[in-house]
């Protein structure tokens, strides 16, 4: 009687490069952004192995991505790299996607595979957000100078406010992205590469013609935004100059020097002002890109303004204030000492 052969596991390295390969390119198509954070996350750990483990990375086995496995390097991640709970929450969903793909094709170690699996993500506080005043916003788009780098820096810090873009997708603008018209739009590139088209304000429009007209070396294809050799702006220039127009303005707004202003901060801005303005949590999700519009209620959260008009709606109680008598029997104690 023929009994049937049992499943080989395959090797890890066999697994992630299938991972790696068909899976997440062909099959899942993430991303080049998403790829590129799974594999940092997986430099990260099989350097841990081999550095604590004493474990190099051709030696390691799925069976040593074990649960305390994990829970050590999320550990040390958290300590040793000062990484937030976000980051380690977003490098441990890459390593669940690999286990959930590895565990289809490793039938021999399913077990180990689910017990790492079961890793939890950590819960963490979350912040309020830090937005900008609409008037110190535009302090800020003010202080720019009239040099080639401040009207860059003008038109760069106006379209962040005019469309609550993300760093990346400022960055990644096209002279092609934007569309001038009767109603003038610009594209953004977003997460998960979803494109969105949202309007310009007429200031914003005529800044852009401007700006081309300025620079006709800027072609369809081009960056919006160039430095000086004509390369897209990065995520560190950005933050830089935005940097540097909040020094500028904070000599006429001192108050600006008591706040974290950073890239995200102008995002924050521009949805609290649509908040502020009467725009519905469901428009300013699709404003901004977000997955689902309850994204948006931390923006509710923070504004204190909408709280304080719904507190003047709720009738205020009167209250009469009584002096509070202790017990005798407690005074007497106290006495006795």
């Amino acid at each position: 009687m023929n009994r049937l052969a049992s499943p080989i596991s395959p090797t890890f390295t066999k697994l992630l490069e299938e991972f790696f390969g068909p899976y997440i390119l062909q099959q899942r198509s993430l991303s080049p952004r998403t790829i590129a954070s799974y594999r940092d996350t997986f430099v990260l750990m099989l350097k841990y192995a081999e550095t604590d483990r004493l474990l190099p990375a051709y030696k390691f086995r799925i069976t040593d991505l074990s649960a305390q496995f994990l829970a050590d390097f999320l550990e040390y991640l958290e300590k040793q790299r000062n990484n937030s709970v976000r980051s380690r929450n977003t490098r441990l969903a890459a390593i669940r996607s690999f286990l959930k793909f590895a565990a289809r094709r490793d039938l021999p170690n399913i077990a180990i595979i689910e017990q790492a699996l079961a890793v939890p993500m950590k819960r963490f506080d979350r912040q309020m957000v830090g937005f900008l005043p609409r008037e110190l916003m535009l302090a800020v788009i003010d202080a720019t100078t009239d040099t080639w780098i401040g009207q860059r820096d003008r038109l760069m810090l106006t379209l962040m406010f005019n469309t609550g873009a993300r760093v990346s997708e400022v960055t990644g603008l096209r002279a092609s992205d934007v569309i001038i018209s009767s109603c003038s739009s610009i594209r953004l590139n977003g997460k998960g590469r979803k494109l969105r088209s949202l309007p310009l304000w007429k200031t914003t429009a005529k800044a852009i013609q401007q700006w081309l007209k300025l620079n006709p070396q800027i072609n369809a294809d081009s960056p919006l935004l160039p430095t000086k050799d004509g390369t897209p702006m990065t995520r560190a220039n950005v933050t830089r100059r935005l940097a540097v127009a909040v020094n500028a303005a904070s000599i006429k707004h001192p108050q600006l020097n008591a706040q974290r202003v950073s890239p995200h901060t102008i995002r924050h801005t521009t949805a609290m002002c649509l908040l502020q303005s009467g725009s519905d949590p469901c428009e300013i999700a699709l404003w901004l890109g977000h997955e689902s519009p309850s994204t948006t209620h931390m923006y509710v959260e923070a504004d204190l303004a909408m709280k304080d008009k719904a507190l003047a709606r709720l009738e205020e109680p009167t209250i009469k204030q009584q002096r509070y008598k202790p017990p005798k029997g407690i005074m007497e104690f106290l006495q006795s000492l």
